[in-house]
């Protein structure tokens, strides 16, 4: 039904916020309802399957009129807005039109159908009501009790809007190089601060809101691991009960990236959610993804040019690692402005943020594997290159350090190292596997173990790098950076010789191995760098918002 929630709620996403907002545009807040969405989905995906509707869309961003405006762009509609159910009386043609109330499909349904699709709709507690019709006439003619309201072509409506040309500059920074010497005196400090920094420590007491057992399809939930607390790369869910083919939902987003430069932070969050989804068994080569774009004031030339970079990332790594984007949403202009006790104008804008989600079909979800160390003995391998790329990451965020070379992404090392591991999860040969992300290989490490309830030991003589690094650098590097395409992977010790075959495309690092004890062990030929009780680490990570 509609109602006066949502009226301009695009708009208002979209405009700068004062401390007048909230009263002036609280109308413009949706007021949603679980159940009546989840009635409408079900109608919708049975009526789909009879195959009683030809066209769908949902009543998004300007309501009736997008949904309506967009379905009929080659044909033309007739609309009758007093036929439109409401959740109360008292709006205006022009309110209906333009509300943005939730739960609300628009359907292209034939005459023929029109009678099974009522019943549908009325067999699952679910309103259906004719609100207009196509017309062959190319236009967009809205009726209010057989008055004639608005009449566009839709020619017109969709095509007759003059081009908006906008500035946009960016300037690409240069890199300012850290100098690490003197800087690895605490490293079991600097890996604790890390893991109890708000971005890498646990959301469990948000997890836990959720109820993951809803229909009993999940097969890989958020939390992993012994004790089902550790952090989890990828959902995956089976959405057919009888089958055991499954879906992998994961996500990547580094805006600490984005103060360096934002094609590499858009393109670094696709790489990371796209190895989340292979780390947990996705075929890589059946991978989706989709944006949600939250930026400052874009008529600003250098905030539009630093969203236009991003974008262009997001086209250049889509093309090459062919995954395509299905969907998104973006939220722009997101800035608040107040005065000051001097009366000045104050003006707060968020940085750069671009979320990317990915979904990935698992042919077999038996196949799937978890990050979580699984057996004493087993193998340790790291998959991908290390390279002196600690721009924006959280080693240098917990030292108070800015500058360094942020993560960049190659293409051609994705297209050969993804289809390796997938192959390798699928075959049997993965027993862990754990993507390397927000504070390097020392934070994926420690979450293995503590998730595992056991201990790791590792040589970092033996992780592999793009140059030869020495002292402080060659320790902070291997341990910290955040280079992209990396996986942590577990393997036992009869299925090595296959695993390093079928990994032989890719840049493969044996580095240690699963232990017994309580403890996270990092040497370097020989000499010992780290080693910390992993119940210490478990506790940096869970403290900070234990629920």
């Amino acid at each position: 039904r509609v109602g006066y929630d949502g009226i301009h709620g695009a708009t208002f996403s979209s405009a700068e916020l004062t401390s007048d907002s909230e009263m002036l545009s609280g109308g413009a807040v949706q007021i949603g309802n679980a159940i009546t969405e989840k009635m409408v989905m079900d109608v919708m995906l049975e009526a789909r399957d009879q195959e009683l509707y030809s066209c769908v869309t949902d009543c998004g961003a300007g309501g009736l009129s997008s949904a309506i405006g967009e379905m009929g762009e080659e044909i033309g509609v007739e609309v009758y807005l007093d036929k439109a159910p409401l959740k109360y009386d008292g709006l205006s043609y022009t309110e209906i039109w333009i509300s943005e109330a939730q739960e609300r499909m628009v359907f292209s349904v034939s005459d023929e159908n029109w009678e099974a699709f009522r019943s549908l709709c009325e067999s699952e507690g679910v309103e259906a009501t004719i609100v207009g019709k196509f017309v062959d006439h190319g236009r967009l003619v809205l009726k209010y009790q057989d008055t004639v309201v608005g009449d566009l072509t839709m020619e017109f409506l969709h095509d007759g809007r003059p081009p908006i040309i906008r500035d946009a500059h960016y300037q690409i920074p240069e890199v300012q190089p850290i100098d690490l010497n003197g800087k690895a005196g605490n490293l079991e400090q600097d890996l604790v601060a890390i893991l109890g920094s708000l971005n890498v420590a646990s959301k469990e007491w948000v997890v836990r809101q959720y109820d993951h057992e809803v229909q009993a399809g999940s097969v890989i939930k958020p939390l992993v691991g012994v004790q089902n607390d550790g952090p989890g790369d990828a959902a995956v869910v089976k959405p057919v009960l009888g089958s055991n083919r499954g879906i992998t939902v994961s996500c990547g987003m580094n805006p600490r990236y984005g103060d360096y430069d934002t094609y590499h932070m858009a393109a670094s969050a696709i790489d990371e959610a796209v190895r989340n989804s292979v780390a947990v068994g996705a075929d890589p080569s059946r991978i989706a993804v989709l944006d949600n774009f939250c930026w400052g004031y874009t008529d600003r030339p250098e905030t539009l040019g630093s969203l236009v970079r991003a974008a262009l990332a997001c086209h250049d790594l889509a093309v090459e690692l062919k995954t395509p984007f299905i969907s998104g949403k973006d939220s722009l202009n997101n800035e608040f402005s107040y005065q000051n006790d001097a009366g000045e104008k104050v003006t707060i804008s968020i940085p750069p943020t671009l979320l990317i989600s990915a979904m990935g079909q698992v042919d077999d979800v038996t196949s799937c594997t978890t990050m979580d160390a699984k057996e004493a003995g087993n193998v340790i391998y790291l998959v991908g290159v290390t390279k002196r790329e600690l721009g924006g990451s959280h080693w240098t965020l917990v030292n108070e350090l800015d500058g360094g070379a942020v993560p960049t992404v190659c293409p051609e090392n994705c297209n050969k190292t993804f289809p390796a591991v997938h192959q390798a999860i699928k075959s049997g040969l993965v027993r862990a596997c754990h993507d390397l992300s927000e504070g390097g290989l020392a934070v994926a490490a420690a979450e293995m173990a503590f998730a595992g309830g056991l201990g790791l030991k590792l040589d970092l003589a033996k992780v592999a790098t793009d140059a030869g690094y020495q002292g402080d650098e060659d320790t902070l590097i291997k341990l910290f950076s955040e280079s992209n395409t990396r996986f942590l992977i577990e393997v036992a010790p009869e299925n090595c010789d296959a695993f390093e075959s079928g990994l032989k495309g890719a840049t493969l690092s044996r580095i240690g191995s699963v232990t017994e004890d309580d403890q996270l062990v990092v040497e370097s030929g020989g000499q010992l760098l780290l080693s910390t009780p992993v119940g210490q680490l478990k506790e940096a990570w869970q403290s900070p918002l234990r629920w």
